[in-house]
């Protein structure tokens, strides 16, 4: 009986202590990380030489849409833009049996105009422009670089994959 009371007793000033000890040990973890603030600014400042930031390295993901066709039901693209400014555009017009047409090259970001460029490595095919709407969405635009009129204008958007619930509008 005598040894669960010791136990008892031992427990019970443990339990009382440990709040005592956690503010403790707070307190030496906000002293250390003030000590490590206050030496890494004494080294000196470092981002006068970093290396910038690209910023077409920042703009980058993979883009769905189900664009406007005149002799279809539409065409399902995918825009995949790499880190390394290559480009994959994968389309398919929604008809039965239709084949995935492939497109590969480089694409720029002009940041004053808010525009992505699409320049394709095959000389037949056009560049392509897109507004870029948001950090999740592109918008074609025309060979002259303006926005689509009339009632399809709306439907030439391509979403980034992450911004979006589902990707029911792009399945191949």
């Amino acid at each position: 009986m005598k040894t669960i009371k010791q136990t008892l007793t031992f427990f019970g000033v443990l339990l009382f202590c440990m709040p005592a000890i956690a503010v403790t040990d707070m307190s030496a973890q906000q002293k250390f990380l003030e000590a490590k603030v206050s030496n890494h600014q004494k080294e000196g400042e470092h981002t006068n030489h970093l290396t910038p930031v690209d910023e077409n390295k920042k703009f980058h993901g993979v883009f769905y849409g189900f664009l406007p066709c005149d002799n279809c039901n539409g065409i399902k693209a995918t825009l995949s833009l790499k880190d390394n400014n290559n480009y994959l555009l994968v389309t398919q017009p929604a008809k039965e049996s239709s084949r995935e047409f492939y497109e590969k090259g480089k694409y720029s970001w002009d940041d004053d105009n808010k525009l992505t460029l699409l320049t394709p490595k095959n000389s037949e095919s056009n560049t392509k422009m897109y507004r870029i709407k948001d950090e999740g969405t592109l918008i074609q635009l025309n060979d002259e670089g303006k926005q689509f009129t009339g009632d399809k204008a709306d439907s030439y958007i391509l979403r980034r994959s992450d911004t979006i619930q589902s990707r029911e509008v792009h399945i191949h």
